[in-house]
């Protein structure tokens, strides 16, 4: 977590810098203002190989920390090189505020176009929803949270008031950001893309991971075991216009 916090800081230096014109005329241009870029902590990764790693080892991270938390990468005995190259860095919190990964968009067409920190032992994309930690009081408040599909989607939800909603860090949702929400609300809008692949996206997650709390074993005594009440869960499916 610390070396992330540590990378985060000069993503933010280089997004502010004179390098980062481009990148903060792309989030202008997505309608993102100063205080959403603040308040989300975007980034531009440096667009040498080792410029991150320099900034890191002058900070007393090793290389080996840099690699075990997905910020760099190395090839049998060769030397580290940094992960992001130019990229918007968006950084990822886990569900207690703690910077885990980061996810970086290109910005001149080099695919992939959306790269995300690799497994580590704190960051499982699976099990993190993306803005979970700035909305599970907006959730609370409001009694409901809205799933959307992109991380910029989330970010421009947020800056326009809607405090309830959060992203999937991939198409479909997975059972352990189900219990994530469930654990702060009960009502609950998909609004994915509405793409072939965002809906069919919406059907495998009504399919298998709500599905599977309808009926959760609560305990097993001698052999017999017990079944809590189903959630009285409500999820609701928004249909987007089509391009939008």
């Amino acid at each position: 977590h610390r070396v992330n916090e540590a990378a985060m800081v000069l993503f933010q230096e280089l997004l502010h810098s004179a390098s980062g014109t481009g990148a903060r005329e792309y989030l202008e241009g997505r309608g993102l203002g100063k205080e959403a870029m603040e308040r989300f902590q975007l980034g531009l990764s440096p667009r040498g190989g080792e410029d991150l790693l320099k900034r890191l080892a002058a900070g007393g991270f090793s290389s080996q920390q840099a690699v075990a938390a997905g910020l760099a990468t190395r090839r049998e005995d060769g030397p580290a090189r940094d992960m992001f190259r130019g990229r918007l860095m968006i950084p990822i919190r886990d569900d207690r505020g703690r910077l885990a990964g980061f996810d970086g968009r290109s910005l001149d067409n080099a695919e992939p176009k959306y790269l995300n920190s690799p497994r580590t032992p704190v960051f499982d994309k699976s099990r993190i929803l993306y803005a979970f930690y700035q909305a599970k009081e907006g959730i609370r408040q409001k009694r409901e949270g809205v799933v959307v599909e992109g991380y910029m989607d989330a970010i421009t939800a947020h800056q326009h008031g809607f405090e309830n909603v959060v992203a999937t860090m991939g198409t479909a949702v997975t059972e352990a950001q189900v219990r994530l929400l469930l654990a702060v609300g009960q009502r609950f809008v998909l609004a994915l893309d509405p793409d072939t692949a965002g809906q069919a996206a919406t059907f495998r997650s009504l399919q298998s991971s709500w599905q599977r709390f309808q009926h959760r074993i609560a305990a097993v005594r001698r052999g017999v075991t017990f079944y809590e009440r189903p959630f009285e869960v409500t999820l609701s499916v928004a249909v987007l216009p089509a391009g939008q």
